[in-house]
């Protein structure tokens, strides 16, 4: 059996892209401009410039759609920029990619913040740039000391904050794979867990003086306690899913079910297909997805 090579769904190249035919798809509201997200991304591109590039999906000459930066978008335009770094993606998939990419995980964070001083900028000048403490820049520099690779890959792409790393360093390398596979398993990585799985780890499986084990080892009854009680809240949002699937699939098969009915109208997919051909391509995607292969005969249609 044949298998088919995984199709790429970026572009290796980056390229740079007149602003002005880039199309976004959403409106940046005023509750963004006021937010604390915004003020300390406007900060990094007036002070360092962009670093992650907008991805964007070529739609025909001279138009780009917009599937994630809208935010920066929005900063360069005010700013006055003509041109941005861009990533072509082959797919027009919003929806899909920026479920995944919108919140930078705390591992990316530190490989960029190691890019940024690689290229000559001082952990002041980025402190001042995202509007936080150089003593925050400090922790993010050194996130991985004494973190063994296997962790590293690991946690990868998991939303752990930088403390939980701090945590982890006090363990041993094959300790800090067991208690990244525990965060892993359970969905949970806060650093209340951490410190719990700190605290229940054996003394010899433990970095540091043996008065530091003691002190643990002690410890262990309320370690053993938080430990229970995260699991309850594991189960209690288990349970609460459970109870709520049945009534999210029918309701997902009603409005697939409508939407299929309505993209057979023939007026209405002419429009789409003339006027938001994005639209139509997530719609069929979704309908495609949940067992519904609508027709997409409209698409070819002129």
């Amino acid at each position: 059996m044949s298998i088919s090579a995984v199709k790429a769904a970026f572009e290796k190249q980056i390229v740079v892209l007149p602003i002005d035919i880039i199309v976004p798809q959403k409106e940046i509201t005023t509750g963004h401009r006021n937010g604390e997200f915004y003020r300390q991304l406007t900060a990094s591109l007036k002070h360092i410039g962009l670093i992650e590039p907008l991805v964007v999906y070529p739609r025909g000459p001279g138009d780009y759609l917009l599937l994630e930066g809208h935010v920066r978008l929005e900063i360069l335009k005010s700013m006055g920029v003509r041109e941005a770094k861009c990533l072509l993606s082959t797919d027009d998939e919003a929806y899909t990619y920026n479920r995944h990419v919108n919140h930078i995980p705390a591992i990316a964070q530190h490989f960029m913040l190691l890019e940024a001083l690689k290229i000559g900028l001082t952990e002041e000048r980025i402190a001042t740039a995202l509007d936080v403490s150089l003593e925050s820049i400090r922790t993010r520099r050194d996130l991985l000391r004494g973190i063994c690779p296997e962790v590293v890959q690991i946690l990868i792409d998991k939303s752990t904050s930088p403390q939980v790393f701090g945590i982890l360093r006090k363990m041993k390398p094959i300790r800090q794979i067991e208690a990244a596979e525990h965060m892993v398993a359970g969905g949970t990585y806060t650093i209340p867990f951490a410190k719990a799985l700190l605290a229940v780890t054996k003394p010899e499986m433990l970095e540091g003086p043996a008065a530091a084990s003691k002190k643990l080892q002690a410890t262990s009854i309320a370690a053993r306690s938080m430990l229970e009680e995260e699991n309850e809240f594991l189960l209690r949002d288990l349970k609460s899913v459970e109870e709520s699937y049945g009534t999210d699939i029918l309701t997902l098969t009603v409005a697939c079910g409508y939407l299929d009915r309505l993209l057979k109208n023939g007026k209405i997919e002419r429009y789409l297909t003339r006027h938001h051909i994005d639209i139509l391509h997530t719609l069929q995607k979704l309908l495609s997805e949940n067992g519904l292969n609508t027709a997409v005969s409209g698409t070819s249609k002129s």
